[in-house]
């Protein structure tokens, strides 16, 4: 940060900003652990493969797809979208409870 006597950019100023409003709200931080790191790595990992398999799979669907009826490829998209949505809050989850040292 700008402990030199540098004026302080905007960032370093909000982020100040918060971090006060984190203390009076009886909010506390923790430095993660390279284990902890690693884990959310690779949960982060393993659910972008997911996503990008979904993906793939969506894409060989609407090709299937091609000139039926807009309904149904629009079923077909809110399918994908629902499970994309799915599998990001799984991810989510996971991650969270990594960082709060439960996982």
């Amino acid at each position: 940060m700008a402990d030199d006597g540098a004026p302080k950019s905007a960032f370093e100023l909000a982020m100040e900003r918060l971090r006060k409003k984190d203390a009076e709200d009886g909010v506390t931080t923790r430095r993660l652990t390279d284990a902890e790191k690693a884990a959310i790595a690779e949960v982060r990992s393993l659910y972008d493969s997911k996503i990008a398999e979904q993906e793939i799979l969506h894409q060989a669907a609407m090709k299937q797809l091609f000139g039926a009826d807009p309904a149904e490829v629009g079923e077909v998209d809110r399918r994908f979208r629902r499970e994309k949505e799915r599998l990001a809050s799984e991810r989510d989850v996971k991650v969270e409870k990594i960082r709060r040292g439960e996982g």
